[in-house]
């Protein structure tokens, strides 16, 4: 059946319904589109994912029930649902917390270069310090866990410890990790390039990991879950240097793979 005598009526069947939308249905289809969005990077990147295929799989039973008439079937699976939303929240209220904290992350992004007061070269003299005392802590088997606040802020972490004011220098680093130090144990903090708490308490990850990996891995994953922060771990039992970023953990870093991560993240930022 063809619906248009010549393509000139389907040119003007598309002006047409170009001529008909408001400014308002834009704004809709983007407003939807950035919730889709999102959705879809929560579910992809957490264990929802295979919570949603049986949600889709339970929706898909509701509508053949309901086109066949199964009247018990929807019955049961109408009332799952209608407890099914609370019961997601309550079971993703982790989660949901850390997607929500993040969401607003990305369109900022564009403008976390204004109003910097640091220069390029104290911002490379940090990163330099860093991996100085990093690689040594490294060599000793020195446990350390450090946290660089970039755009989300950190205040209730820093909160949790005990805030400092001094410039980051290996020494300083190598001395506050000390495993007879009183504030060695905990995350240490670093704020517009300088050190501005110690022994502060991170939020654990929940996911499943290598066993292998302890607290303060797990406690630099949860960190990096529910900010856009670049945490750096040193194991004590190994030495092997860490980095966990984007609710991602990379291990077995070095010197050069340190200070380029670094530098991407936090100096060409």
């Amino acid at each position: 059946m063809n619906y248009f005598k010549s393509f000139e009526d389907f040119l003007s069947f598309l002006q047409l319904q170009f001529t008909t939308i408001r400014w308002t249905d834009i704004l809709d289809i983007l407003i939807l589109a950035v919730l889709f969005y999102y959705g879809y990077r929560f579910i992809s990147e957490r264990r929802a994912g295979k919570l949603t295929v049986g949600i889709l799989l339970i929706a898909i039973v509701m509508v053949v029930s309901d086109f066949l008439n199964l009247y018990a079937v929807r019955f049961l699976l109408g009332n799952i649902f209608q407890v099914g939303i609370i019961a997601l929240i309550i079971l993703f209220q982790p989660e949901l917390r850390g997607a929500l904290e993040k969401m607003g992350e990305e369109p900022l992004r564009g403008f976390k270069g204004l109003g910097e007061q640091r220069s390029l070269a104290s911002r490379a003299e940090m990163v330099e310090a860093l991996c100085e005392a990093v690689s040594d802590m490294s060599r000793t088997r020195t446990g350390a866990l450090i946290v660089m606040e970039r755009s989300t802020k950190l205040g209730d972490i820093i909160r949790s410890g005990v805030e400092l004011d001094a410039k980051v220098t290996a020494y300083l680093i190598r001395n506050v990790f000390y495993n007879k130090a009183p504030l060695h144990d905990g995350a240490m903090i670093i704020r517009n390039g300088r050190i501005c708490a110690a022994s502060c308490f991170l939020p654990l990850t929940e996911r499943a990991i290598n066993q292998d990996l302890g607290t303060r891995h797990r406690a630099a994953l949860g960190m990096s879950e529910i900010s856009d922060a670049l945490i750096i771990v040193v194991s004590e039992e190994t030495g092997t240097i860490s980095i966990a970023f984007d609710g991602e953990l990379k291990r077995n870093q070095n010197y050069q793979t340190l200070k380029q991560t670094l530098t991407e993240l936090c100096v060409r930022k």
